[in-house]
């Protein structure tokens, strides 16, 4: 039952918002126009930064534009980037040697430069991306075709991730879906009642519309900054748009275990209001929708063949709706999966990995409750409520 009601969920929401792909189809007709650009904040992201700058190099937008933020950087990002850069006149570098105590280090970082690139100056779009993502040619040209076909005024993407480490295998459609539950594309979209959400791994804004809500100056302390620049938008009646990037636009997010864990808890803390008994009521949910009821489900299968060896008829109803529970499960996260291009294989194993994201729900609360500050970006933050 229940993962038949999340498995309609999925279906509506595939049938309601579209993909980038719809842009890259508009985009081919009628080609859209004026100035993008792409503002990156990037603290120590050498491992990183070269790759982007590679893809960004690629675009094949027109008006294009990049302003490379070099935060408080102590590693090898600024030689590697401006190596990656070579001659290609589009990019600047943008240095910041340090953030106000008043100022989250990211958020001052894309308001510096807001403020200090040449490109930003004079563009009609702004689009500020993670150091962390990849952007496949044409991406940009796309984003702005649907932003057009929609009206909006700020359009954001869930980046298509990377499934080649054995933690995004497990837990990454699980922590997705999870978030989504939260932040469902339909609402983020404002079908039914807006529930404003955006991805700060892309986010596309009108320059009219940033500049009317205050900009990055006006979450200035806001760990869920993408978050809060949406609702800000919202409280105006602006138009916001999510969508899937389907392969237009890629993301690794965490490159271990470890910081796939901290992330993630950071997310869900900020999504949560640093409420520690909501985190405590989701990382319960997790468990038992992802893990024990579907458990259940499973041993119902060896169950059933016991039961007709000595009672045909009960054991062959056992097993028929173990096989339609089976399906329904599968063919859920099978859906789930294919929006964000996950491994097919990879569907059984969230029932580990719904697990594991319930434990960096558990693990939030208690920081929570112990006033553990988060660690993001090299500095220090104490937790604090945002409102959602």
């Amino acid at each position: 039952m229940v993962w038949g009601f999340i498995w309609h969920r999925v279906e509506r929401t595939i049938r309601l918002v579209p993909t980038l792909r719809l842009g890259e189809s508009l985009a081919a007709k009628d080609p859209p126009h004026g100035r993008v650009c792409v503002i990156v904040p990037a603290y120590n992201e050498a491992r990183v930064i070269a790759g982007l700058i590679e893809s960004l190099r690629a675009e094949t937008y027109p008006e294009l534009r990049v302003a490379l933020v070099l935060d408080r950087c102590t590693d090898d990002t600024e030689t590697l980037a401006r190596a990656a850069i070579g001659s290609d006149d589009r990019f600047e570098i943008v240095p910041i040697d340090a953030c106000p105590p008043d100022w989250v280090g990211k958020v001052h970082a894309v308001h510096a430069g807001v403020g200090r690139s040449r490109g930003a100056a004079s563009a009609d779009y702004l689009l500020f991306a993670d150091a962390d993502t990849l952007f496949s040619p044409g991406c940009i040209a796309s984003a702005l075709a649907l932003m057009r076909h929609r009206r909006l005024d700020l359009l954001s993407l869930l980046s298509t991730l990377s499934y080649d480490r054995w933690f995004e295998r497990v837990a990454q459609t699980a922590a997705t879906l999870e978030l989504m539950r939260r932040f469902p594309l339909t609402k983020a979209n404002g079908i039914g009642r807006l529930r404003a959400f955006a991805n700060g791994q892309f986010m596309l804004f009108r320059r009219d519309a940033y500049e009317a809500i205050g900009g990055h100056e006006s979450v200035m302390s806001s760990l869920f900054e993408d978050v809060a620049l949406a609702r800000r938008l919202g409280d105006a009646g602006r138009r916001i748009g999510v969508f899937v990037a389907d392969g237009l636009f890629h993301c690794r997010m965490y490159p271990d275990w470890t910081r796939f864990r901290t992330g993630w808890k950071r997310i869900y803390t900020q999504a949560a209001d640093c409420d520690a008994s909501r985190l405590t009521d989701w990382s319960r949910q997790a468990r038992w929708i992802g893990t024990i009821l579907p458990g259940a489900m499973l041993a119902a299968g060896p169950l059933g063949a016991l039961v007709a060896l000595r009672d045909p008829d009960r054991g062959w109803t056992v097993l028929l709706l173990f096989a339609v529970a089976l399906a329904t499960w599968l063919g859920a996260l099978a859906r789930i999966g294919a929006i964000g291009r996950a491994p097919l294989w990879a569907a059984p194993l969230n029932l580990a990995g719904a697990w594991l994201v319930a434990d960096v729900f558990a693990d939030g609360a208690r920081d929570v409750r112990s006033n553990k500050p988060t660690q993001w970006g090299g500095r220090e933050y104490e937790v604090q409520a945002e409102r959602t």
